[in-house]
């Protein structure tokens, strides 16, 4: 469980019940497991435990108000929603199920559910005869239609007297649950190779040319790609980035290093995934010596770095091979000619003009281009874009 949930985003919505007081355990399972959570409260949640209780045990401001100035300025339920990459309502009562399934947003919880593009789940909560009756059912089988993961319930003695289905599952096995929704399947049996981040290019033992990228989208896709139960090699250039579990990891530096790398990593893969932002250039010679401070201008020679995606996209046991465009002017124009020039299979591309996605973004949004056809991913979290690129990219997979 705890590298499945390693750094993952659960916002736990808390509705009415007398389970709620088992949120409190649930929240320190996940934060155990090294997830990060953000509490959004009911109003009639607030009856049996209060916030205060489930601020100090998830480290987080607990949002309890659609209309709260003060929270829509920190972290709005818009801001909320993106930053998710699990919306888990426990305990879910039939009245929550209710307004769940019927798409009404007249609270925080409920608002932020219908906004979300993160997985969403639900652990119900209620007396036995509300548990059986053909109303909730009904609400269930239409959010399990809607792909909504239901926890649950447990049968047992209730806090009513009665003694039957409709206790809320232990926190153990709700945190199990949720480590659970980070497997797909999708691409079992894969071995798969992305490279992310930037390439440093040295000008002397000091100084070196580089770009913006963060590796933050690579790294997520290769967090998703081992979600989806792949083999993943990750080359990286110099980012400050812990390593996500159950990888291998190749730190480089330069474009060279990178080349060599990816040839290497390369040799019987299934799909290579080139996010890095190599650098286009290098220098043509690096000076030995650190480069004194002296003439009011220096001229630097520059020659062409290798295209590390061209060149595993011509090799002829090539892998499926998806390539990333980031542009500040034509974005779908130029990712065309790139995927058609490089002979690509897909290519993935962002606007990096934009200040709200992208370079150092949590953030991206993504137009996805093949020969055929394209599909675009609108803005979220980086992890839930990852997990949307991974699933179209099996699915190209299998159409090949």
């Amino acid at each position: 469980m705890t590298a499945r949930l390693a750094n993952k985003r659960i916002v736990l919505g808390v509705s009415g019940g007398i389970a709620a007081y088992k949120s409190a355990d649930l929240i320190r399972r996940l934060r155990d497991a090294g997830a990060e959570v953000q509490v959004v409260m009911t109003a009639a949640a607030q009856s049996f435990i209060t916030p205060l209780t489930l601020q100090a045990l998830s480290g987080n401001p607990v949002h309890t108000d659609l209309l709260d100035p003060a929270a829509e300025a920190a972290m709005g339920h818009i801001e909320l929603a993106r930053w998710a990459d699990l919306v888990l309502v426990a305990p879910a009562s039939a009245d929550c199920l209710a307004r769940l399934a019927q798409g009404v947003a007249n609270d925080l919880l409920t608002t932020l559910w219908l906004a979300t593009k993160a997985k969403l789940a639900v652990a119900p909560a209620m007396n036995q005869q509300m548990w059986a009756a053909p109303a909730t059912r009904a609400n269930l089988a239409t959010l399990q239609a809607r792909g909504v993961a239901v926890f649950g319930p447990a049968a047992g003695s209730q806090a009513c007297g009665d003694v039957g289905e409709g206790r809320m599952l232990e926190s153990v096995e709700l945190a199990n649950a949720c480590a659970d929704q980070f497997e797909s399947g999708l691409l079992t049996g894969r071995h798969v190779v992305i490279t992310a981040g930037p390439t440093r290019e040295a000008l002397d033992p000091v100084r070196y040319l580089s770009n913006h990228s963060s590796g933050k989208m690579g790294f997520a896709i290769a967090e998703a790609c081992v979600e989806a139960g792949a083999r993943v090699t990750l080359i990286a250039g110099p980012v400050s980035l812990p390593t996500p579990a159950r990888l291998r990891r190749v730190n480089v530096v330069s474009a060279d290093e990178m080349l060599l790398a990816a040839q290497a990593a390369v040799e019987g893969a299934d799909v290579f995934v080139a996010t890095a932002a190599v650098a286009d250039y290098r220098p043509a010679r690096v000076a030995e010596q650190k480069i004194k401070k002296s003439a009011d201008v220096i001229a630097l020679e520059l020659i062409k770095n290798p295209d590390i995606v061209a060149t595993i996209a011509a090799r002829p046991d090539r892998p499926f091979v998806l390539g990333f465009a980031a542009e500040t002017e034509k974005v779908i124009e130029h990712a065309r000619e790139k995927l058609l020039r490089k002979k690509l299979d897909m290519i993935a591309c962002n606007d990096v003009a934009r200040a709200d996605i992208g370079f150092q973004s949590d953030d991206n949004a993504l137009t996805v281009i093949w020969a055929d056809g394209d599909r675009h991913l609108d803005k979220a979290g980086k992890t839930v874009i990852a997990r949307q690129l991974v699933e179209l990219l099996a699915e190209r997979l299998l159409q090949k």
